[in-house]
Protein backbone atom coordinates (compact mmCIF):
# COMPACT_ATOMS: atom_id res chain seq x y z
CA UNK A 1 0.00 0.00 0.00
CA UNK A 2 1.27 3.78 -1.03
CA UNK A 3 2.32 5.62 2.16
CA UNK A 4 0.69 8.65 0.90
CA UNK A 5 -2.95 9.14 1.92
CA UNK A 6 -5.39 10.16 -0.39
CA UNK A 7 -6.71 13.91 0.16
CA UNK A 8 -9.89 14.99 -1.63
CA UNK A 9 -9.78 17.93 -3.69
CA UNK A 10 -12.44 20.05 -1.53
CA UNK A 11 -10.67 19.06 1.74
CA UNK A 12 -11.16 22.60 2.88
CA UNK A 13 -14.68 23.17 2.44
CA UNK A 14 -15.57 19.75 3.28
CA UNK A 15 -13.86 19.97 6.81
CA UNK A 16 -15.30 23.19 6.72
CA UNK A 17 -18.87 21.67 6.17
CA UNK A 18 -18.25 19.07 9.00
CA UNK A 19 -17.29 22.04 11.50
CA UNK A 20 -20.70 24.01 10.78
CA UNK A 21 -22.97 21.18 10.99
CA UNK A 22 -20.94 19.85 14.57
CA UNK A 23 -20.74 16.39 13.23
CA UNK A 24 -17.65 15.72 15.29
CA UNK A 25 -19.02 16.15 18.13
CA UNK A 26 -21.66 13.94 19.27
CA UNK A 27 -20.28 9.95 19.13
CA UNK A 28 -21.87 7.38 18.59
CA UNK A 29 -25.91 8.72 18.17
CA UNK A 30 -28.61 6.02 18.42
CA UNK A 31 -29.98 6.99 14.86
CA UNK A 32 -26.19 6.27 13.13
CA UNK A 33 -26.00 3.16 15.03
CA UNK A 34 -29.28 1.79 13.62
CA UNK A 35 -28.09 3.16 9.92
CA UNK A 36 -24.87 0.79 10.83
CA UNK A 37 -26.81 -2.41 12.04
CA UNK A 38 -28.86 -2.16 9.23
CA UNK A 39 -26.20 -2.19 6.52
CA UNK A 40 -24.32 -5.19 8.18
CA UNK A 41 -27.87 -6.88 8.28
CA UNK A 42 -28.65 -5.98 4.50
CA UNK A 43 -25.01 -6.85 3.14
CA UNK A 44 -24.66 -9.87 5.48
CA UNK A 45 -21.62 -8.68 7.00
CA UNK A 46 -20.33 -8.95 10.67
CA UNK A 47 -18.95 -5.44 11.09
CA UNK A 48 -20.31 -2.14 9.57
CA UNK A 49 -19.46 1.28 10.10
CA UNK A 50 -20.93 4.88 10.12
CA UNK A 51 -18.03 7.41 9.85
CA UNK A 52 -17.11 10.90 9.47
CA UNK A 53 -13.60 11.71 7.73
CA UNK A 54 -12.27 14.76 9.70
CA UNK A 55 -8.97 16.36 8.59
CA UNK A 56 -6.72 13.64 10.02
CA UNK A 57 -8.75 12.11 12.14
CA UNK A 58 -12.00 9.55 11.56
CA UNK A 59 -15.07 9.78 13.70
CA UNK A 60 -17.43 6.57 14.27
CA UNK A 61 -20.71 8.07 14.52
CA UNK A 62 -22.81 4.22 14.24
CA UNK A 63 -20.82 0.86 14.31
CA UNK A 64 -21.40 -2.90 15.09
CA UNK A 65 -19.30 -6.12 15.08
CA UNK A 66 -15.99 -3.69 16.15
CA UNK A 67 -15.21 -1.94 19.28
CA UNK A 68 -13.69 1.30 17.21
CA UNK A 69 -15.01 4.49 19.20
CA UNK A 70 -14.58 7.67 19.25
CA UNK A 71 -11.28 9.42 17.21
CA UNK A 72 -9.32 7.19 15.25
CA UNK A 73 -6.88 7.11 12.78
CA UNK A 74 -8.23 7.25 9.00
CA UNK A 75 -9.19 3.68 7.87
CA UNK A 76 -7.40 3.53 4.17
CA UNK A 77 -10.54 2.13 2.94
CA UNK A 78 -12.47 5.06 3.62
CA UNK A 79 -10.36 7.80 2.56
CA UNK A 80 -10.18 6.48 -1.17
CA UNK A 81 -14.19 5.73 -0.54
CA UNK A 82 -14.55 9.70 -0.22
CA UNK A 83 -11.95 10.54 -2.91
CA UNK A 84 -13.81 8.24 -5.52
CA UNK A 85 -16.68 9.59 -4.29
CA UNK A 86 -18.76 6.74 -5.61
CA UNK A 87 -19.41 3.37 -3.78
CA UNK A 88 -15.90 1.54 -3.35
CA UNK A 89 -15.83 -2.54 -3.49
CA UNK A 90 -12.87 -4.42 -2.13
CA UNK A 91 -13.66 -7.99 -3.36
CA UNK A 92 -10.27 -8.93 -1.17
CA UNK A 93 -7.68 -6.88 0.43
CA UNK A 94 -5.11 -9.01 0.36
CA UNK A 95 -5.25 -9.00 -3.21
CA UNK A 96 -5.56 -4.79 -3.48
CA UNK A 97 -2.04 -3.27 -3.93
CA UNK A 98 -3.75 0.04 -2.15
CA UNK A 99 -4.87 -2.10 0.86
CA UNK A 100 -3.03 -5.29 1.05
CA UNK A 101 -0.01 -4.22 3.54
CA UNK A 102 -2.54 -2.05 5.88
CA UNK A 103 -2.32 -3.24 9.98
CA UNK A 104 -6.33 -3.58 9.46
CA UNK A 105 -5.76 -6.23 6.73
CA UNK A 106 -2.23 -8.06 7.91
CA UNK A 107 -3.52 -8.09 11.64
CA UNK A 108 -6.59 -7.22 13.45
CA UNK A 109 -9.52 -7.78 12.74
CA UNK A 110 -7.56 -9.47 9.21
CA UNK A 111 -9.92 -7.37 6.77
CA UNK A 112 -10.40 -8.81 3.36
CA UNK A 113 -13.49 -7.75 2.18
CA UNK A 114 -15.00 -3.86 2.21
CA UNK A 115 -17.91 -1.69 0.61
CA UNK A 116 -18.24 1.42 1.68
CA UNK A 117 -20.87 4.54 0.27
CA UNK A 118 -19.76 7.84 0.47
CA UNK A 119 -22.24 10.40 2.63
CA UNK A 120 -22.13 12.89 -0.51
CA UNK A 121 -23.61 16.35 1.67
CA UNK A 122 -26.08 18.72 0.05
CA UNK A 123 -23.02 21.16 -0.78
CA UNK A 124 -21.16 18.28 -2.66
CA UNK A 125 -18.71 17.35 -0.22
CA UNK A 126 -18.25 13.70 0.80
CA UNK A 127 -18.25 13.42 4.33
CA UNK A 128 -18.02 10.25 5.07
CA UNK A 129 -18.90 6.57 4.67
CA UNK A 130 -21.03 3.97 5.40
CA UNK A 131 -19.15 0.75 4.81
CA UNK A 132 -19.45 -2.97 5.97
CA UNK A 133 -16.87 -5.14 5.92
CA UNK A 134 -15.77 -8.99 6.33
CA UNK A 135 -13.04 -11.10 7.38
CA UNK A 136 -13.97 -12.98 4.01
CA UNK A 137 -13.70 -12.25 0.70
CA UNK A 138 -16.70 -11.62 -1.12
CA UNK A 139 -18.71 -9.23 -3.06
CA UNK A 140 -22.16 -7.46 -2.78
CA UNK A 141 -24.89 -8.16 -5.27
CA UNK A 142 -26.39 -5.24 -7.16
CA UNK A 143 -29.61 -4.70 -4.55
CA UNK A 144 -27.19 -4.73 -1.53
CA UNK A 145 -25.01 -1.86 -3.51
CA UNK A 146 -28.34 0.02 -3.62
CA UNK A 147 -29.40 -0.31 -0.06
CA UNK A 148 -25.82 0.92 0.77
CA UNK A 149 -26.21 3.99 -1.03
CA UNK A 150 -29.46 4.74 0.38
CA UNK A 151 -28.18 4.00 4.02
CA UNK A 152 -25.62 6.68 2.89
CA UNK A 153 -28.36 9.23 1.79
CA UNK A 154 -30.28 8.73 4.70
CA UNK A 155 -27.30 9.60 7.05
CA UNK A 156 -26.63 12.58 5.32
CA UNK A 157 -30.31 13.31 5.71
CA UNK A 158 -30.09 12.72 9.46
CA UNK A 159 -26.51 14.73 9.70
CA UNK A 160 -27.59 17.71 7.85
CA UNK A 161 -30.52 17.94 10.03
CA UNK A 162 -28.64 17.06 13.42
CA UNK A 163 -26.86 20.54 12.00
CA UNK A 164 -29.83 22.29 11.55
CA UNK A 165 -30.98 21.75 14.79
CA UNK A 166 -27.60 22.39 16.28
CA UNK A 167 -27.46 25.55 14.24
CA UNK A 168 -31.14 26.58 15.57
CA UNK A 169 -30.05 26.01 19.38
CA UNK A 170 -27.32 28.30 18.58
CA UNK A 171 -29.41 30.88 17.71
CA UNK A 172 -31.96 31.02 20.07
CA UNK A 173 -28.55 30.94 22.82
CA UNK A 174 -27.34 34.09 21.08
CA UNK A 175 -30.70 35.47 20.81
CA UNK A 176 -31.23 35.08 24.48
CA UNK A 177 -27.56 36.56 25.42
CA UNK A 178 -28.43 39.50 23.18
CA UNK A 179 -31.78 40.01 25.04
CA UNK A 180 -29.80 39.76 27.86
CA UNK A 181 -27.16 42.06 26.96
CA UNK A 182 -29.39 44.61 25.86
CA UNK A 183 -31.33 44.37 29.05
CA UNK A 184 -27.97 45.29 31.01
CA UNK A 185 -28.10 47.85 28.96
CA UNK A 186 -30.47 49.31 29.50
CA UNK A 187 -30.09 48.79 33.18
CA UNK A 188 -26.17 50.26 33.05
CA UNK A 189 -27.72 53.38 30.84
CA UNK A 190 -30.58 53.84 33.10
CA UNK A 191 -28.35 54.15 36.22
CA UNK A 192 -25.72 56.29 34.39
CA UNK A 193 -28.05 58.84 32.91
CA UNK A 194 -30.34 59.07 36.11
CA UNK A 195 -28.07 60.02 38.58
CA UNK A 196 -26.72 62.66 36.95
CA UNK A 197 -29.98 63.76 36.08
CA UNK A 198 -31.04 63.54 39.43
CA UNK A 199 -28.28 65.58 40.79
CA UNK A 200 -28.44 68.44 38.18
CA UNK A 201 -32.19 68.45 39.20
CA UNK A 202 -31.51 68.77 42.70
CA UNK A 203 -29.21 71.55 42.68
CA UNK A 204 -31.58 73.22 40.10
CA UNK A 205 -34.32 73.65 42.71
CA UNK A 206 -31.89 74.73 45.20
CA UNK A 207 -30.66 77.11 43.07
CA UNK A 208 -33.83 78.50 41.64
CA UNK A 209 -35.62 78.32 45.84
CA UNK A 210 -32.90 81.30 45.97
CA UNK A 211 -31.15 82.81 49.46
CA UNK A 212 -27.79 81.07 48.72
CA UNK A 213 -24.82 83.22 48.99
CA UNK A 214 -22.60 83.42 45.71
CA UNK A 215 -20.00 81.42 46.88
CA UNK A 216 -22.59 78.18 47.82
CA UNK A 217 -24.67 78.97 44.32
CA UNK A 218 -21.37 78.93 42.08
CA UNK A 219 -20.35 75.59 43.66
CA UNK A 220 -23.53 74.03 42.91
CA UNK A 221 -23.41 75.54 38.83
CA UNK A 222 -20.27 73.81 39.17
CA UNK A 223 -22.16 70.23 39.93
CA UNK A 224 -24.50 70.88 37.48
CA UNK A 225 -21.88 71.79 34.66
CA UNK A 226 -19.72 68.63 35.90
CA UNK A 227 -22.79 66.01 36.01
CA UNK A 228 -24.13 67.78 32.10
CA UNK A 229 -20.54 66.80 30.97
CA UNK A 230 -20.46 63.36 32.42
CA UNK A 231 -23.69 62.32 30.44
CA UNK A 232 -22.93 64.68 27.43
CA UNK A 233 -19.26 62.21 27.72
CA UNK A 234 -21.44 59.32 28.07
CA UNK A 235 -23.80 60.05 24.65
CA UNK A 236 -20.35 60.81 22.93
CA UNK A 237 -18.50 57.11 24.15
CA UNK A 238 -22.03 55.80 22.87
CA UNK A 239 -22.31 57.11 19.23
CA UNK A 240 -18.32 56.58 19.06
CA UNK A 241 -18.86 52.73 19.96
CA UNK A 242 -22.27 53.13 17.01
CA UNK A 243 -19.70 54.73 14.45
CA UNK A 244 -16.79 52.30 14.84
CA UNK A 245 -19.59 49.37 14.66
CA UNK A 246 -20.95 50.46 11.85
CA UNK A 247 -17.51 51.16 10.27
CA UNK A 248 -18.11 55.15 9.83
CA UNK A 249 -16.04 56.02 12.46
CA UNK A 250 -13.45 59.03 11.11
CA UNK A 251 -10.07 57.57 10.28
CA UNK A 252 -7.12 59.53 8.87
CA UNK A 253 -3.25 58.11 10.38
CA UNK A 254 -0.87 59.60 9.85
CA UNK A 255 3.32 59.25 11.72
CA UNK A 256 2.85 60.05 15.38
CA UNK A 257 4.41 60.09 18.31
CA UNK A 258 3.23 57.48 20.51
CA UNK A 259 5.06 58.68 23.76
CA UNK A 260 3.81 61.90 23.22
CA UNK A 261 0.24 60.64 23.40
CA UNK A 262 0.44 58.41 26.30
CA UNK A 263 1.94 61.68 28.33
CA UNK A 264 -0.96 63.62 27.32
CA UNK A 265 -3.38 60.58 28.40
CA UNK A 266 -1.52 59.91 31.44
CA UNK A 267 -1.70 64.21 32.45
CA UNK A 268 -5.30 64.40 31.30
CA UNK A 269 -5.91 61.29 34.08
CA UNK A 270 -3.64 62.30 36.54
CA UNK A 271 -6.26 64.41 38.54
CA UNK A 272 -8.47 61.88 38.49
CA UNK A 273 -5.68 59.45 40.18
CA UNK A 274 -4.82 61.65 42.69
CA UNK A 275 -8.21 62.29 43.82
CA UNK A 276 -7.74 58.46 44.75
CA UNK A 277 -4.28 58.96 46.29
CA UNK A 278 -2.97 56.59 43.47
CA UNK A 279 0.09 56.38 41.85
CA UNK A 280 0.46 57.49 38.33
CA UNK A 281 3.54 56.44 35.99
CA UNK A 282 4.73 57.05 32.68
CA UNK A 283 7.62 55.18 31.69
CA UNK A 284 8.62 55.98 28.18
CA UNK A 285 11.42 56.49 26.00
CA UNK A 286 11.61 60.25 24.33
CA UNK A 287 10.27 59.24 21.18
CA UNK A 288 8.16 56.33 19.74
CA UNK A 289 7.24 56.45 16.33
CA UNK A 290 4.29 54.98 14.88
CA UNK A 291 1.43 55.10 12.40
CA UNK A 292 -2.11 55.79 13.23
CA UNK A 293 -5.08 58.25 14.33
CA UNK A 294 -4.38 60.69 16.99
CA UNK A 295 -7.68 61.48 18.11
CA UNK A 296 -8.48 57.65 17.89
CA UNK A 297 -5.64 56.26 19.93
CA UNK A 298 -5.80 58.91 22.44
CA UNK A 299 -9.68 57.85 23.03
CA UNK A 300 -9.00 54.00 23.51
CA UNK A 301 -5.56 55.01 25.93
CA UNK A 302 -7.78 57.40 28.13
CA UNK A 303 -10.75 54.35 28.48
CA UNK A 304 -7.75 51.88 29.70
CA UNK A 305 -6.45 54.67 31.87
CA UNK A 306 -9.72 55.13 33.20
CA UNK A 307 -10.60 51.22 33.82
CA UNK A 308 -7.24 51.22 35.83
CA UNK A 309 -8.28 54.28 37.46
CA UNK A 310 -11.88 53.16 38.48
CA UNK A 311 -10.62 49.79 39.04
CA UNK A 312 -7.39 50.45 41.52
CA UNK A 313 -8.58 51.01 45.34
CA UNK A 314 -6.92 54.19 47.11
CA UNK A 315 -3.49 53.95 47.74
CA UNK A 316 -2.87 51.59 44.43
CA UNK A 317 -0.38 51.94 41.85
CA UNK A 318 -0.74 52.61 37.88
CA UNK A 319 2.25 52.08 35.27
CA UNK A 320 2.20 53.04 31.49
CA UNK A 321 4.87 51.59 29.75
CA UNK A 322 5.76 52.55 26.25
CA UNK A 323 7.98 50.35 24.01
CA UNK A 324 9.16 50.52 20.84
CA UNK A 325 10.71 47.18 20.13
CA UNK A 326 9.84 45.42 18.35
CA UNK A 327 6.51 47.32 17.59
CA UNK A 328 4.91 50.61 18.82
CA UNK A 329 3.42 49.18 22.13
CA UNK A 330 1.55 50.39 25.22
CA UNK A 331 1.37 48.48 28.36
CA UNK A 332 -0.75 49.67 31.75
CA UNK A 333 -0.31 47.68 34.64
CA UNK A 334 -2.62 48.48 37.99
CA UNK A 335 -2.99 47.32 41.37
CA UNK A 336 -6.76 47.15 40.77
CA UNK A 337 -9.26 44.47 42.10
CA UNK A 338 -8.16 42.54 38.98
CA UNK A 339 -10.57 40.12 36.75
CA UNK A 340 -11.08 35.74 36.75
CA UNK A 341 -9.69 34.41 34.11
CA UNK A 342 -12.54 32.90 32.76
CA UNK A 343 -13.88 36.52 32.44
CA UNK A 344 -11.12 37.45 30.36
CA UNK A 345 -12.85 36.18 27.44
CA UNK A 346 -15.79 38.75 27.44
CA UNK A 347 -13.97 42.04 29.09
CA UNK A 348 -13.61 43.25 24.89
CA UNK A 349 -17.38 42.12 24.33
CA UNK A 350 -20.19 45.09 23.90
CA UNK A 351 -21.73 46.34 27.34
CA UNK A 352 -19.68 43.49 29.43
CA UNK A 353 -19.07 43.76 32.79
CA UNK A 354 -17.70 41.39 34.86
CA UNK A 355 -19.58 39.96 38.02
CA UNK A 356 -17.06 41.89 40.42
CA UNK A 357 -17.93 45.00 38.86
CA UNK A 358 -21.43 44.56 39.64
CA UNK A 359 -21.19 43.13 42.45
CA UNK A 360 -18.91 46.58 43.89
CA UNK A 361 -21.46 49.03 41.84
CA UNK A 362 -18.30 50.20 40.21
CA UNK A 363 -19.94 53.01 37.98
CA UNK A 364 -19.22 52.07 33.91
CA UNK A 365 -21.46 50.65 30.78
CA UNK A 366 -19.13 47.84 29.51
CA UNK A 367 -18.17 49.79 26.53
CA UNK A 368 -14.41 51.29 27.08
CA UNK A 369 -12.93 47.87 26.26
CA UNK A 370 -14.71 47.38 23.56
CA UNK A 371 -13.94 50.50 22.17
CA UNK A 372 -10.62 49.89 22.36
CA UNK A 373 -10.47 46.58 20.40
CA UNK A 374 -12.41 48.23 17.98
CA UNK A 375 -10.09 50.93 17.35
CA UNK A 376 -7.11 48.70 17.44
CA UNK A 377 -8.92 46.88 14.73
CA UNK A 378 -9.49 49.69 12.75
CA UNK A 379 -5.56 50.19 13.15
CA UNK A 380 -4.93 46.63 12.35
CA UNK A 381 -3.05 46.46 15.92
CA UNK A 382 -4.52 44.47 18.42
CA UNK A 383 -5.48 44.63 22.11
CA UNK A 384 -5.34 41.78 25.24
CA UNK A 385 -5.76 41.65 28.90
CA UNK A 386 -3.97 39.51 31.70
CA UNK A 387 -5.26 39.51 34.80
CA UNK A 388 -6.66 37.36 38.00
CA UNK A 389 -8.75 38.34 40.52
CA UNK A 390 -7.07 40.59 43.51
CA UNK A 391 -3.89 40.65 40.70
CA UNK A 392 -4.32 43.29 38.94
CA UNK A 393 -4.69 44.10 35.54
CA UNK A 394 -2.53 44.63 32.69
CA UNK A 395 -3.84 46.02 29.39
CA UNK A 396 -1.30 45.78 25.84
CA UNK A 397 -2.29 48.11 23.14
CA UNK A 398 0.40 47.26 19.91
CA UNK A 399 0.23 48.72 16.52
CA UNK A 400 1.96 46.85 13.83
CA UNK A 401 4.89 46.96 11.99
CA UNK A 402 6.72 48.32 9.74
CA UNK A 403 5.79 51.77 9.10
CA UNK A 404 4.00 52.84 6.27
CA UNK A 405 6.90 54.31 3.58
CA UNK A 406 7.14 58.45 3.99
CA UNK A 407 5.36 59.61 0.75
CA UNK A 408 7.99 60.72 -2.12
CA UNK A 409 7.71 64.35 -3.30
CA UNK A 410 6.86 64.26 -7.20
CA UNK A 411 10.35 65.45 -8.97
CA UNK A 412 10.67 68.73 -10.42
Amino acid sequence: MSDEVPVPDDEAGRVRELEELNALEGLLEPDFQAIAVSAAHVCRTPIALVNLIGKDRQYVKGRTGTTLTGQHRPIPFCRHTIVGRELLEVPDARADPRFRDDPLVTGEPHLRFYAGAPLISGHGHALGTVCVADHQPRRLNAGQRQALHTLATHAVTLMELHGRAHQADEVTRQRHALENLKDQFLRNINHELRTPLTSIRSYLELVQEGGLDEATERWFLHVIERNGDRMLHLIDTLLLMASLNAQTAAFTPARIDLADLARQAVEQTAPAARLKEQVLNLHALEQVPAWGDAEQLQTALMQVLDNAVKFTPPGGAIDVIVTADPAPHVEVHDTGIGVEPEELLHVFEDFYRAPQTEEQAVEGTGVGLSIVEKIMDLHGGTVSMESGQHEGACVHLTLPEPLPPPLLKPSG
